[in-house]
């Protein structure tokens, strides 16, 4: 099977499999794990923030991140396909008692008045706006890069009013290296951040949020409350201290690939590529075929290839370090013969 679903399903290196075999430990909870601290220590320097923390999962820092700025009854506005809102059970609502109110975008990127327009003021019948979520890059806008420039105005505008920004910067790593522009280029518009070690930078655990210290002693209680304290979580640091130093710079191959795919999807009948493919994610429609999107990943399925529905006639393709520009090839070989 040649695996497009996702990049989250990529296998760790040979190197991070040594390195988890070889790592120095420690118990985390009591602050004694080196490698943890190591890995902590280089990501908070790479996002260009006071500290940061290792956390189980994407998912994991979003929620300790919005547990930590909020308090129950605020209001959280974000893109209306966000992440946070759309794949994560309603846990904002669940465990920090917020609401939330969605924006509508444009590739992802809101725009700055709308949201300016959405924060609360002081009437007693609204909820006070406690956080602003962006996410960069935008996965149900096909792994679009929300522009610099975009996340400057919102956080002027957030700035005025005294809310937060925190980033839900899961692919940051890929709209940077898109860009030729480093990750500190885009989280200066931020209070904080969270980056998964996982997906394209290929390490099988973890994520990191970041921002100041006051924000990291908040986050580091909220994930000993969600289950997050870990032991001797050094073996899961060693692959993300060699996801942040060797992998990030091979992402343009990615990148590279999903352009490649999607120009052979142009030249097929009946399916059409409907994203500007900024990165590594490649959105295909299926209306024209007079099939659903379902329909066409089992015809694919038949045909060797995996690949995950994005809406009734949308299937998205994921490139990633575990799929070769051969593989690409076999793919587009076989979305021709259907």
């Amino acid at each position: 099977m040649i695996d497009l679903r996702s990049d989250t399903i990529t296998k760790p290196t040979e190197a991070m499999r040594k390195a988890m075999y070889e790592a120095e430990v420690g118990d985390d909870v009591y602050n004694e794990d080196p490698t943890i601290s190591q890995l902590e220590e280089l990501a908070a320097d790479l996002l260009g923030k006071e500290k940061a923390l290792f956390v189980t999962s994407g998912t994991q820092g979003n929620q300790i991140a919005v547990l930590s700025h909020c308090v129950p009854g605020n209001e959280v506005l974000l893109e209306k396909d966000s992440h946070i809102f759309y794949y994560e059970g309603g846990a904002i609502s669940a465990f920090a008692g917020v609401q939330t109110r969605t924006i509508s975008s444009i590739n992802g990127a809101m725009d700055s008045a709308d949201v300016q327009s959405a924060i609360r003021g002081n009437d007693i019948h609204e909820p006070e706006t406690g956080l602003i979520c962006l996410e960069n890059t935008h996965n149900r806008a096909g792994g679009a890069i929300v522009p610099i420039s975009n996340m400057e105005a919102i956080f002027n505008v957030a700035t005025k009013a005294h809310v937060p920004i925190h980033l839900d910067g899961a692919r940051l790593f890929n709209a940077a290296v898109a860009e030729g522009k480093t990750v500190k280029e885009f989280t200066q518009f931020t209070s904080t951040v969270q980056i998964c070690l996982s997906k394209g930078l290929g390490a099988p655990v973890g994520s990191i949020i970041a921002g100041s210290h006051e924000f990291i002693t908040k986050a580091r209680k909220w994930r000993k409350r969600l289950g997050g304290g870990l032991r001797q979580a050094g073996v899961l640091a060693a692959p993300g201290i060699i996801a942040l130093t060797e992998m990030v710079d091979r992402l343009a191959v990615d990148h590279q690939h999903a352009q490649h795919f999607a120009e052979g999807v142009k030249n097929i009948t009946g399916i059409s590529v409907i994203n500007a493919v900024d990165t590594n994610i490649v959105l295909v429609d299926t209306t024209a075929k007079g099939i659903t999107s379902k329909e066409y990943i089992e015809r694919l399925k038949e045909e060797g290839i995996l690949a995950v529905s994005f809406g009734p006639t949308t299937v998205r393709f994921t490139t990633h370090y575990d799929v070769t520009k051969e593989q690409i090839e076999q793919a587009l070989v076989a979305l021709q013969k259907i």
